[in-house]
């Protein structure tokens, strides 16, 4: 299948971006948050969509204000061939569109060593024991869910569920082309197994320690 053309990336405050990204972004400058607004900070791909179903859920009739807002910093919108913007080579160094993925996750982590009203979250946890980082999460948001709720909450985050729900799976987004790749695809930690090859694997052990070097933030890529 023949690829959509790739746009034209340019600087934009320091960050390689394409228009169709930046055409908003005076209503995202101009932005003026509550101190009741959640604001979700991730980078593609790496669990927003789950993160913003959950606190959707536990947030039903909990929350007075309508303004949960997801507007993370710079990154927000999906960044696949499927959403017809189609990535560059050399995606694990600074000038990969949306930028740094090590910038992002360093940084962040950094600020919540000083900030607490920052809480972060790892994809590979919420796989692993997501009621543990669902208590978590409410901990910190000071919410009180009865078990009841938290189970309602636990069979419709899981990953089946929200692949068929089209409040989640995209699947009415015109600009998002299911047919190149569903927008929820496996869910499965680990599956970079199933692409990279042992060459491509140790090229990217280098790169992450090399980036990863000065910082005390630390992944997991199993479960």
């Amino acid at each position: 299948m023949e690829l959509p053309p790739r746009p034209t990336v340019f600087d934009f405050h320091g960050i390689p971006m394409i228009k169709m990204f930046t055409d908003n972004w005076d209503n995202v400058q101009d932005f003026k948050a509550r101190p009741d607004d959640i604001l979700i900070v991730t980078y593609p791909k790496a669990g927003t969509t789950w993160t913003s179903y959950i606190l959707d859920l536990l947030y039903f009739g909990h929350m007075d204000s309508d303004r949960q807002t997801s507007i993370p910093i710079n990154r927000r919108v999906p960044f696949l061939e499927m959403a017809k913007a189609s990535l560059p080579t050399g995606w694990i160094m600074r000038n990969l569109m949306i930028g740094s993925w090590f910038d992002h996750v360093t940084n962040w982590w950094e600020k919540k060593q000083t900030y607490s009203n920052i809480h972060y979250m790892f994809y590979e946890d919420l796989s692993q024991d997501l009621g543990r980082e669902v208590d978590q999460l409410c901990s910190f948001l000071g919410l009180s869910p009865s078990a009841e709720d938290k189970e309602k909450l636990r069979t419709s985050v899981t990953f089946d569920s929200m692949k068929q729900n089209k409040m989640t799976n995209y699947s009415t987004v015109p600009t998002m082309n299911q047919k190149v790749s569903p927008f929820m695809r496996k869910g499965k930690v680990g599956d970079w197994k199933n692409h990279f090859t042992v060459s491509q694997n140790e090229k990217f052990d280098e790169v992450y320690k090399q980036k990863m070097k000065n910082s005390i933030l630390k992944f997991h890529t199993e479960c």
